[in-house]
C-alpha cells in the first residue's frame, strides 16, 4: 500500500533502476532507528553516477562511493515532486525499520530473563546455585534467542525441584519430570549438561568430564539409586499402625536402638500414622548415636540425613510432615552445611532449629585456638539467616554439629514423652 503523502504518480525517473541503489542505502540508513544526517552511497557505477548526478544538479560525477547529506536529496525529491525521501524509499524499498528500537528491546527481554533466572524459587532457596545462575548469563543466549533460553533453563530448574530422586533410573526418572521423554536427560543433551553443571555447583564437586563421573553425580542426587541400598537412619520414632515401617519404628525406638529405613520400605510404608508433634533432624549420625547414649529408649524422634539427603531421607520427611510432624533442622556451620540446611528447608517443610548467627557465635564461645574448628570453605547465603554467612566469614572458622551437641540434647530433654512412655 503506497503511503497516502506520496503522490500517487511518483516521476517515473524517480524509481528508474539506475537510482535503486541510491534508495536502498538511504532505505538501510534510516532504518538504523538513529538521526541521519548523510548517508554514504556505493561503489556505484557510472550510469549510477550519472543518475545521481541528473538527480543533484550536480556539473559532474560524483565518486564511486560519495556521501549525500540528506537534506539535498529531500530538496531534490520534493522538486521532482517525489513527497519526501522516507516516503520515497518506502514506496521503492519497503517499509522502515528501527534497528535501535530492536536493541533495546532485546535488552530489555535479555535483562528480564536473567533477573527471573536470579530471583527464581529454586535458585533463591539455595543460594548456591547463584553461581550457576552466573555461568549459565555468562555462556549467552542458545541459539541467541530468549525463548529458547528460558525453556531450556526452565526445564532444569524443574529437573532441579524433582530432585533428590528416589532411586529411579535415569530415563524413568526423565520421563516423569519431562512430560513423559525418556531421553530428555540423555548424556550429551543440553537440558542434561544443564543439570549436571547445577548439580556440581550445588555439591561443590568438579564438573564431570567421564561418563562414570556424570553417573556418579546423577547417583549422588538420588537418580539410579536402589531401593535396598538407599536408606535413612532414625531414633525415637514410634508411628502407630502394623505397615512395615510403623512395627520397624515401633521395635527399635522402645528397644533404645536406631532404625535404619530403606527406600523400598518407604515407598510401601502400609499403615503408618505419626502424632503431630516436632521431629528434629540432624546432619551427623554421631549427633544421633549420643541422642541415643543419653536417652535410650526415650528418645524423642530424630531423623538423620547423613550429609547431603537422599530419596529416602526427603520421602520419610514428607511422611513424617504429612501427618503434622513439625520438622526442625540442624547442621554444620560450614559452607556445605549452610548449602545442605538450604537443601532440606527447600526440599521439605523444615525450619532451622539452633542455625542462626547468635547460635554460631554462642558455640564459638569458649572454644581456644587449639579447640577452634577448620576454615568454613566455600560459604554462600543462609536464606533463613543473611547474618550467619557473614558471621562465619569474619570469624572463619567451621563448627561441627557435634560441637554444639551439648545444647541440642538439652533441646531433646524438654520435647513431650511419647504417651507410651509417658
Amino acid at each position: 500500500m503506497i503511503p497516502s503523502s506520496v503522490p500517487s504518480s511518483v516521476p517515473p525517473h524517480l524509481t528508474e533502476p539506475r537510482l535503486r541503489p541510491v534508495w536502498q542505502a538511504v532505505h538501510e540508513r534510516l532504518s538504523s532507528g538513529r538521526p541521519v544526517s548523510g548517508v554514504r552511497l556505493g561503489p556505484l557505477d557510472d550510469e549510477e553516477r550519472e543518475a545521481l548526478a541528473d538527480l543533484l544538479g550536480l556539473d559532474r560525477l560524483p565518486d564511486q562511493r560519495p556521501t549525500v547529506r540528506l537534506a539535498r536529496l529531500e530538496d531534490a525529491v520534493a522538486e521532482a515532486g517525489g513527497g519526501t525521501v522516507r516516503d520515497l524509499v518506502t514506496q521503492v524499498i519497503g517499509p522502515l525499520g528501527d534497528r535501535e528500537a530492536e536493541r533495546r528491546r532485546s535488552e530489555d527481554e535479555r535483562a528480564a530473563l536473567w533477573a527471573w533466572l536470579e530471583a527464581h524459587d529454586t535458585v533463591r532457596a539455595q543460594p548456591a546455585l547463584t553461581d550457576w545462575a552466573a555461568h549459565c548469563r555468562a555462556q549467552g543466549l542458545v541459539d541467541g534467542s530468549v525463548t529458547r533460553t528460558r525453556e531450556l533453563l526452565a526445564s532444569a530448574l524443574a529437573v532441579l525441584a524433582a530432585l533428590p530422586a528416589e532411586g529411579e533410573p535415569l530415563p524413568v526418572f526423565a520421563a516423569r519430570v519431562r512430560h513423559g521423554d525418556p531421553h530428555a536427560l540423555d548424556d550429551g543433551t543440553r537440558l542434561s549438561t544443564l543439570v549436571l553443571r547445577a548439580l556440581s555447583t550445588l555439591y561443590g564437586a568438579a564438573v564431570p568430564d567421564s561418563s562414570q563421573g556424570r553417573r556418579e553425580l546423577w547417583s549422588r542426587a538420588g537418580v539410579a539409586d536402589d531401593e535396598l541400598s538407599t536408606t535413612v537412619l532414625a531414633a525415637g520414632l514410634r508411628p502407630s499402625g502394623e505397615g512395615t515401617l510403623s512395627r520397624l519404628g515401633r521395635v527399635c525406638s522402645e528397644s533404645g536402638h536406631a532404625v535404619s529405613f530403606t527406600l523400598a520400605q518407604l515407598r510401601s510404608p502400609g499403615e503408618f500414622r505419626f502424632p503431630a508433634r516436632a521431629v528434629h533432624i540432624t546432619e551427623n549420625p554421631s549427633v544421633l548415636a549420643l541422642a541415643l547414649r543419653r536417652f535410650g529408649a526415650h528418645c524423642p524422634p530424630l531423623v538423620c540425613t547423613s550429609g547431603w539427603p537422599n530419596g529416602a531421607v526427603v520421602r520419610l520427611l514428607h511422611l513424617l510432615a504429612a501427618e503434622g510432624a513439625t520438622l526442625r533442622y540442624h547442621g554444620d556451620f560450614d559452607g556445605e552445611g549452610v548449602r545442605i540446611a538450604a537443601h532440606v528447608m527447600h526440599k521439605t517443610p523444615a525450619v532451622p532449629w539452633r542455625m542462626s548467627a547468635h547460635d554460631y557465635l554462642t558455640g564459638l564461645t569458649g572454644l581456644t585456638d587449639a579447640s577452634r574448628g577448620p576454615s568454613p570453605g566455600r560459604l554462600t547465603e543462609a536464606p533463613w539467616d543473611p547474618a550467619l554467612t557473614s558471621a562465619m566469614a569474619e570469624h572463619g572458622t567451621a563448627l561441627m554439629e557435634e560441637t554444639v551437641a551439648a545444647p541440642l540434647l538439652d533441646d531433646l530433654s524438654r520435647e513431650p514423652a511419647h504417651p507410651d512412655r509417658a
